[in-house]
């Protein structure tokens, strides 16, 4: 899998934890070639030619965490193709493993930093991106690491089609602000929130994750927001 270019800034954590069980392996060595991504060597690359045809739309998540969001999104909408990003190897085996129960068709994997994904994707191709419960990076020295920034922004903007949905998660106060001030001073995107339960409550169309529900057991409260590419 292709490293990060080396003046780019690494914006997330480890590649790796425990190792993989020996059914993970498996699914490591003859599934995920089948999903993995291939950038193209120059020019864009549109989306829908990675599914088969018939797709009304891609959407796009990254950061998957353990994969039960996209998966459980993908199963519920056979007819949109789904793109997960996420670098960690443990995460990615557990999508996998998902996929392969579930027998999901319409699943695409990218197992590197997203940013070099979303500078290569045709303008206007996806029709909704998730970033769920992303690294908070709390130490203020570390705040430039957060991907939830001016540069993110605009390659989303460009990506993402008008209309397009894009939907933040956080339980960190300092991270809200800072998705707050970034998302809603960027021209490319609206906050579609008209009263306080547009993001204190998460729709019945946005399935929960592992992430939510240690937050909720830790005494945190997590914050769901919605922006429309405009």
């Amino acid at each position: 899998m292709a490293e990060a270019e080396p003046d780019r800034r690494r914006l997330y954590g480890r590649r790796r934890g425990r190792p993989l069980r020996p059914g993970q392996q498996r699914l490591f060595e003859t599934l995920l070639p089948k999903l993995a991504i291939a950038l193209p060597q120059a020019g864009r690359l549109d989306p829908k030619t990675l599914f088969p045809a018939g797709l009304s739309a891609v959407w796009l998540e990254i950061g998957f965490g353990g994969g039960e969001h996209l998966a459980e999104q993908a199963a519920r909408h056979p007819e949109i193709g789904f793109i997960g990003s996420e670098v960690f190897e443990n995460g990615l085996a557990k999508l996998l493993d998902e996929v392969d129960r579930r027998r999901l068709g319409n699943v695409r994997l990218f197992a590197d930093d997203a940013r070099l994904l979303i500078e290569r994707l045709a303008p206007a191709s996806i029709g909704r991106t998730f970033i769920l419960f992303p690294d908070p990076w709390p130490k203020q020295r570390h705040h430039k690491r957060r991907l939830i920034a001016a540069a993110t922004l605009d390659q989303l903007a460009e990506a993402m089609a008008l209309g397009a949905e894009l939907r933040l998660a956080t339980d960190d106060p300092s991270y809200l602000v800072w998705m707050l001030e970034r998302a809603t001073a960027h021209p490319g995107f609206i906050w579609l929130a008209r009263r306080s339960a547009d993001w204190r409550e998460r729709p019945p169309d946005w399935p929960p994750t592992r992430y939510e529900a240690k937050a909720r057991a830790a005494g945190r409260t997590p914050v769901f927001l919605r922006f429309a590419r405009r």
